[in-house]
């Protein structure tokens, strides 16, 4: 009979080899995503006072969809690291890479649930990503030690309707997300976030507060 920590492992590990196989085969037709949500999320990078010369930490960076924006903000002299665990979206983002010729853009296969994914960023981006993290909490805990201090993250994510009487279609909502990107109806971006970083707060929403962008300050 497993423990129930052996049982929260293998959760763990099935989930992340789900996420693997669901972004896997997105990975080379991610173009529409792309072009549907392109005003949400540069204005989730946008809220961010990124400077030429900053370092900056994108979690769950797909194809490299926000590599352009973030690179014109750092410029030559600032660097990005980027992150993904899906090895097709990380071959797709190192091939934009690349094309570009952006030799401070540095992609890397890995969990950022538990990888050791480097200190003193400046800034941390996270676009629909951390709702389908196999553990959230721990995911944003490791964001946070990541960051220097008062460095700054952004999270543009979604979740059930907050609110009101459209949440009758949560239901519908949950089964749509997890099937489309695996996400994980156990955790909470906004609540995990709240919980960690020193200041948190949501920043703007769409379409009944489905879609969200927080934005979370670590101060010591």
């Amino acid at each position: 009979m497993k423990s129930e920590s052996e049982d929260t492992e293998t959760g763990y590990h099935r989930h992340l080899e789900r996420s693997q196989k669901r972004w896997d085969r997105k990975s080379d037709r991610y173009d529409r995503d792309e072009r549907e949500l392109a005003p949400m999320r540069e204005a989730a990078i946008g809220s961010l006072d990124i400077e030429v010369g900053d370092r900056v930490l994108e979690v769950g960076c797909g194809p490299g969809t926000n590599f352009e924006q973030i690179r014109s903000e750092i410029g030559e002299h600032g660097s990005l690291i980027a992150i993904d665990y899906s090895p097709d979206m990380v071959k797709a983002a190192r091939q934009r890479v690349e094309r570009r010729g952006w030799e401070n853009v540095t992609v890397r296969r890995a969990d950022a649930t538990a990888a050791d994914i480097g200190n003193g960023f400046d800034f941390a981006v996270a676009i629909l990503s951390m709702s389908v993290m196999p553990d959230i909490q721990k995911a944003v805990e490791n964001v946070y030690r990541s960051l220097r201090n008062g460095g700054m993250f952004v999270a543009f994510d979604v979740r059930d309707v907050p609110e009101g009487p459209a949440r009758i279609v949560n239901p519908i909502l949950r089964w749509y997300f997890r099937w489309y990107a695996n996400w994980n109806p156990d955790g909470d971006v906004v609540e995990s976030v709240a919980a960690v970083f020193d200041e948190s707060e949501i920043v703007e929403t769409y379409v009944a507060g489905i879609g969200y962008t927080v934005v979370a300050r670590k101060s010591r």
